[in-house]
C-alpha cells in the first residue's frame, strides 16, 4: 500500500468524521478505536460532538505498515481542539485501527493559552537527509531518555534551529511564553542542558507505531508520569528552583518528531492529562 493510498483512506476517515458519521468509514472486522486513552465503541466521543475541523492540518504516511496519521484541530459546541489521529489498515484497506488525541482545554489540567495552528514547512518538506528507519526511532526514544529526571544529560542529538510546538503553542525560543513558563525562552537542547524537567519521574509505555521515512517524521506516543514529590531542585548553573508539578498525575502524549540530518529539527506534540500511572490500552491489546 503505497503514500497515496494511504493519505485517500484518510481523506475518507475524516470526510466521515466532519459529518459525525462512522458509517461512512470502511471499518475492518474488530476494528479498534481509541479517544484519548479510552477504547470506545466505533462512532462514540467525538463522532458525537463533532461540528468541523480545522484548517490546520499535517499529514504523514508509513507505506510499511499501513499507517498513516494526521496533526489538526476538531471543532466541538464550546471549544477547538487540537487533534491527532492515527490509523492503521488492513491488508484489504479497512480501517483496524483508530487512534485519536483531541485536547480539550476545557478538561486539561495545564491550560495552554491561545493556541495557534498553522502548518509548519519544516514538517512538510522531505528530509534533506534521510536516516534509517532505526536511527529515527532511536533518536525519537533517546529524546525521551532525555526528558525522563533529566538531569542536564543528552541521550539524542538537536539541530541548532530546533523548535518544539505542544498543545498549538511555541514553547521554545518564544519569549511571550516565557512570560508565564521561563524555560520557554531557551531553545531545544538548551532547555534539556539546564535539566530543567528533573520532575518528569518516567516517560513510560513508549510506542513508535509509525515512521515516514521518507519525510524523517516518525510518531510516537507514551505517558509522562509526575509523582509530585519533588519540591526544589538544582538545575545545571547552580540555581535552585521549585518544582511547577506537585501532585501525582500523567499526560498521554503523542509527540511528532523530524528528523532530518540524523539531528532532531522540529517537534510536534499534543498531550491531555490523565491519572497517574493510567495504562494503555494500546500496550494490553498489543
Amino acid at each position: 500500500m503505497d503514500r497515496q493510498a494511504l493519505y485517500a483512506a484518510l481523506d475518507r476517515f475524516l470526510a466521515a468524521l466532519r459529518a459525525g458519521d462512522a458509517s461512512g468509514v470502511e471499518w475492518a472486522p474488530d476494528a479498534r478505536v481509541s479517544e484519548n486513552n479510552v477504547m470506545l465503541e466505533v462512532g462514540d466521543g467525538v463522532w458525537g460532538t463533532i461540528i468541523g475541523l480545522g484548517d490546520y492540518a499535517l499529514r504523514f504516511a508509513d507505506p510499511q505498515t499501513r499507517q498513516v496519521g494526521y496533526f489538526g484541530t476538531v471543532i466541538e459546541a464550546i471549544e477547538e481542539s487540537g487533534f491527532t489521529l492515527r490509523l492503521k489498515l488492513d491488508a484489504a484497506g479497512a480501517v483496524a485501527e483508530a487512534e485519536m488525541v483531541v485536547v480539550r482545554q476545557s478538561d486539561s489540567g495545564i491550560k495552554f493559552e491561545n493556541p495557534r495552528y498553522w502548518t509548519k514547512p519544516i514538517l512538510e518538506a522531505d528530509a534533506v537527509a534521510p536516516s534509517s528507519r532505526e536511527t529515527m526511532v532511536d533518536l525519537s526514544n533517546g529524546y525521551f531518555d532525555t526528558l525522563q529526571l533529566n538531569d542536564g544529560t543528552l541521550h539524542t542529538r538537536f539541530h541548532p534551529d530546533c523548535q518544539r510546538v505542544e498543545n498549538g503553542v511555541q514553547t521554545t525560543n518564544n519569549p511571550d511564553f516565557a512570560k508565564i513558563v521561563p524555560v520557554s525562552a531557551l531553545g531545544c537542547e538548551a532547555q534539556f542542558r539546564m535539566g530543567n524537567y528533573r520532575y518528569d519521574d518516567a516517560l513510560r509505555a513508549r510506542r513508535f507505531p509509525l515512521v515516514d521515512e521518507e519525510r524523517g517524521l516518525v510518531l510516537a506516543f507514551g505517558f509522562i508520569d509526575h509523582s509530585g514529590r519533588l519540591d526544589t531542585y538544582q538545575l545545571t548553573d547552580g540555581r535552585t528552583v521549585k518544582s511547577p508539578v506537585r501532585r501525582p498525575h500523567s499526560f498521554y502524549i503523542s509527540e511528532l518528531f523530524k528528523i532530518d540530518h540524523a539531528m532532531i529539527c522540529q517537534i510536534e506534540a499534543n498531550f491531555i492529562t490523565v491519572p497517574y500511572r493510567m495504562p494503555s490500552p494500546w500496550d494490553a491489546m498489543a
